[in-house]
């Protein structure tokens, strides 16, 4: 058996999972909150904490798997990208992370690009200009002024991973998405941090999916479990768990929805950069292609607004039979507004639209607008590669919104196939089982998800109302791009 600790921007789970010839196996063993706080002027993670509960997971899972009388091979750890924490010669840690959604890098990529410009730190990484990347982060965090103390600076599962094993080191699916690796040798680009003034001495070596790291330190009382690095992106983990067919597009649908293919190597060009997307490491030599859009983020902020029971919402959703507005999904200022119904009642008077009445309307709203920006962001993707997209696997929490699964088809025109909604974690262990050799490549653990999940599909539909409704989103899109 194999232990999977997903950490999300948010809440954490640990699973037990068993790769059976007959069935996969996943047991969620423990689940954990940890909001971000502000603490000495920053929005930060409480990263102890989140190590505590961490902890506990793992002896839950061993006592499980010692009820099933069940050897337990490895652990991997995967986690949102870009921030990072910074540990002392010790290996304490030095302050709380800062937290992406935080407003120290507001301003930050200008002055990046006042020493490099746009263009080659896009021809060296091959990364999408977010403005949370760890590359800003870490130029906001030198000019705030880095603690003198600080020795090594590690991603978070590194960071688990450090303090789990005592070892230092990035695993590369995650260091990709920093903007400080270069995407031709697959390294820090050193030369890209000196002429930012970076302090390119607190990056460790970066190792491959798959890499065993070390063994549990023995003085943490968990167990002597081999820890394995896995995919430690949560979306590199997600993707490599998707049973993806050939000439299928995916997304990982969740607070972010990442939208992209998969490909054998970087895609790095003019067009590229100027339609924003990134070449982000996968397992195995994989590259994913994509771009971010804000996702289900905008909705589950309206729905905290609301107070209302999600379930029933999408049930009156579905009664909707008309197309009451649309919004931009990647409007900046949706970004972490302290009222999301005001970012959206502000956009929709900018586009001569009203308000829905309903907390219904405005839910459908967004999933429409959702649907149709994800074909948009789809058909770029087909003029980048010069390839058609076949279909589509919404995979993630979020391929349990069924409504946003029919109407990502019928904005597409292209089938849809819903699940595996836990594929973080189910990639997270079959990184691992590759690793351990019970599978020789990710093709066959992709196989063996195919054969064990059961995957929803969905039909695309077309109607006069559609296609009137694809033209008032387009009109409203190119407002903003």
């Amino acid at each position: 058996m194999y232990i999977a600790i997903d950490l999300g921007a948010g809440s954490g789970r640990v699973f037990l999972a068993g790769l059976d010839a007959g069935a996969m196996r996943l047991e969620e063993v423990r689940r954990f909150h940890y909001p971000p706080v502000e603490v000495a002027g920053h929005l930060r993670w409480n990263v102890t904490n989140i190590f505590e509960e961490v902890k506990q997971g793992l002896r839950t899972a061993g006592e499980r798997a010692r009820e099933l009388d069940r050897e337990i091979h490895s652990v991997g750890v995967d986690s949102w990208s870009v921030d990072y924490g910074l540990i002392d010669d010790k290996g304490d840690l030095v302050e709380w992370p800062i937290c992406y959604r935080d407003e120290r890098t507001q301003g930050v990529r200008d002055q990046c690009f006042a020493s490099v410009s746009r263009e080659e730190i896009f021809e060296r990484t091959g990364i999408q200009f977010l403005s949370f990347n760890t590359l800003f982060q870490l130029f906001a965090h030198q000019h705030e002024g880095l603690p003198a103390e600080a020795r090594w600076l590690l991603l978070m599962p590194d960071l688990i991973n450090f303090w789990l094993t005592g070892k230092c080191v990035a695993e590369y699916t995650n260091a990709t998405t920093t903007q400080m690796v270069n995407a031709h040798t697959g390294n820090w680009d050193y030369e890209l941090l000196d002429r930012l003034s970076l302090p390119a001495t607190l990056l460790p070596e970066i190792v491959k999916a798959g890499t065993r790291i070390g063994p549990i330190r023995a003085e943490l009382e968990i167990g002597a479990m081999p820890v394995v690095a896995p995919a430690t992106h949560d979306t590199g983990s997600a993707i490599a768990g998707t049973p993806l067919r050939e000439g299928w597009a995916y997304i990982s649908s969740g607070t972010w929805s990442l939208v992209g293919v998969e490909r054998d190597d970087v895609l790095i060009n003019q067009e590229v950069a100027r339609y924003n997307f990134t070449n982000e490491g996968g397992a195995f030599g994989t590259i994913r292609f994509l771009k971010n859009v804000m996702g289900l983020w905008i909705l589950e902020s309206c729905r905290k607004e609301w107070q209302v029971d999600y379930d029933a919402l999408l049930t009156e959703v579905a009664t909707i039979e008309h197309y009451p507005a649309f919004i931009f999904p990647d409007d900046p200022r949706v970004f972490n507004p302290s009222s999301m119904l005001d970012a959206i009642a502000m956009q929709l008077t900018e586009t001569r639209q009203e308000m829905p009445a309903s907390a219904a309307g405005i839910a459908k709203a967004i999933l429409d607008s959702l649907a149709f920006r994800y074909a948009s962001v789809l058909r770029s993707i087909e003029a980048l590669t010069d390839r058609q997209i076949e279909g589509v696997q919404i995979i993630g929490g979020g391929s349990l919104n069924n409504y946003l699964n029919q109407a990502t088809a019928n904005a597409t025109q292209l089938p849809v196939s819903a699940g595996p909604t836990e594929a973080t974690v189910i990639g997270n262990v079959l990184v691992q089982s590759v690793a351990h050799g019970r599978f020789a490549s990710l093709t066959e653990a992709r196989q063996y998800v195919a054969r064990n999940v059961h995957l929803r599909s969905f039909t695309p539909q077309v109607s006069n109302n559609l296609k009137a409704a694809a033209q008032r989103y387009a009109a409203i899109e190119a407002r903003y791009v």
